[in-house]
C-alpha cells in the first residue's frame, strides 16, 4: 500500500523504505509462511462469517477488529494520525478501494461461488494492475514478457472459469464480483501512487489511518443496508474476529515488516501461495468440489503473473492483494 518518500507500496499493506528498528525474535521465512497461512485462510473464514451474517456485516467486523489491531499498534509504537484535510480525503478514497469494497465484494462473492474460486480470483489482481499499470503510469512500459504474462495469466482464468464448457455452472454474479475486487485493488494502488507521493507521513500512520476510514465507511453502509442479527451464531463470530486480527491487522502488520526486512520483490510473493492455500483448506475443510480446471488454471494463472511481474521487465512495485 505508501512510503514516506516514494510510495512504491499501497497503505493498506505495508512501507518499503522504513528500515526495521529491531531484529524480529522470528525469522522472515517463519512470517512470510504464517502470513500466506492467514490470507490463504481469509476465504473460508469468509465463507463460514457468511453462514451467520451479512456480507456487509461480515466485513465491517472484519475491519472493525483489524482497525483496533493497528490502533493498539499505533499507541505502541506512539504515531500520530496525519493531518491535512488533503490527506484525509485520499485516504478516504483509498480506503474505499482497497478495503472497504474489495472486502464487501469477496464477501458478496461467496455468498454463491466457493470460497477456492473466491481465492483464485485474487491471485488475478497482479494481472489487472499489470495491465492497468501500462496505461496509468507513465514509468511502466509494455515488454514483450509483460505482455506474454498477461495473455498467459488471463488464459489461465478462462481455464478456472471453463470457457470451453460456455461457463457451465459458474454463478457469473458472484465470479463477477470476485474479479471487480481483485480489479479494485490495483485501481486503489495506482490512486495511491499519484495522490500520496512524498507524504511525511508513516506508513504505519496511514495504513492505520486507512483501516479507520474504511471502518467509518462500513459502520455507515452496514446500518443503512442491513437489519441487526436477531442472534449471534457463534461460529461465524469467532470467523469475522479471526478475519478481523489475524487476517487483516496482524498480517497488515506482518507485511510491515518482511517489506521492511526483506524488500517488497520478496514479501510480494505472498501472492502465489495464497490461492494454493485458499484451495487447500476449501476442499479439506469445507469440502468444496474441486474439478481438473480449478488447479491447472490457477497455475497458469500464476505463471503470467509471476512472468508479467519478472525484474527484469519493470521496476520493483508492490502488487500483492491481501483478500
Amino acid at each position: 500500500m505508501s512510503a514516506p518518500t516514494e510510495p512504491r507500496t499501497p497503505p493498506h499493506t505495508s512501507p518499503t523504505t522504513s528500515p526495521a528498528p529491531l531484529r524480529p525474535a522470528l525469522g522472515w521465512r517463519l512470517r512470510f509462511g504464517a502470513l500466506s497461512l492467514v490470507w490463504g485462510f481469509s476465504f473460508l473464514l469468509i465463507k463460514v462469517g457468511t453462514d451467520g451474517y451479512a456480507p456487509l456485516q461480515v466485513t465491517f467486523g472484519r475491519l472493525l477488529f483489524g482497525a483496533l489491531v493497528l490502533a493498539a499498534a499505533m499507541a505502541w509504537k506512539r504515531e500520530r494520525l496525519p493531518r491535512g484535510v488533503r490527506t484525509w480525503g485520499h485516504l478516504a478514497v483509498a480506503a474505499l478501494l482497497l478495503n472497504a469494497l474489495p472486502f464487501s465484494l469477496f464477501a458478496y462473492s461467496e455468498l454463491t461461488i466457493p470460497s477456492t474460486l473466491a481465492g483464485i480470483c485474487n491471485a488475478t489482481s497482479p494481472l489487472w494492475g499489470m495491465a492497468l499499470s501500462m496505461v496509468a503510469l507513465s514509468e511502466d512500459r509494455p515488454t514483450r514478457r509483460r505482455v506474454a504474462g498477461l495473455g498467459i495469466g488471463f488464459l489461465g482464468v478462462l481455464t478456472v472459469l471453463g470457457a470451453w464448457q460456455g461457463f457451465h455452472g459458474l454463478d457469473a454474479a458472484g465470479t463477477t464480483m470476485a474479479l471487480l475486487a481483485s480489479l479494485s485493488y490495483p485501481i486503489g494502488w495506482i490512486y495511491v501512487r499519484r495522490t500520496l507521493a512524498g507524504s511525511s507521513h508513516s506508513n504505519l500512520s496511514l495504513t492505520g489511518t486507512q483501516l479507520f476510514l474504511a471502518t467509518a465507511q462500513l459502520a455507515v453502509v452496514t446500518a443503512l443496508f442491513t437489519s441487526s442479527p436477531t442472534r449471534f451464531a457463534p461460529v461465524p463470530l469467532l470467523a469475522v474476529i479471526a478475519l478481523g486480527t489475524l487476517g487483516t491487522g496482524f498480517a497488515f502488520l506482518i507485511q510491515y515488516g518482511l517489506v521492511s526486512e526483506v524488500g517488497p520483490t520478496t514479501a510480494q510473493t505472498v501472492t502465489y501461495f495464497i490461492p494454493i492455500i485458499a484451495t487447500t483448506a476449501g476442499v479439506t475443510i469445507l469440502g468444496e468440489s474441486l474439478t481438473w480446471s480449478t488447479p491447472a488454471g490457477a497455475a497458469i494463472v500464476l505463471a503470467g503473473a509471476a512472468l508479467s511481474q519478472s525484474r527484469k521487465s519493470q521496476p520493483v512495485q508492490n502488487t500483492s492483494a491481501c483478500p
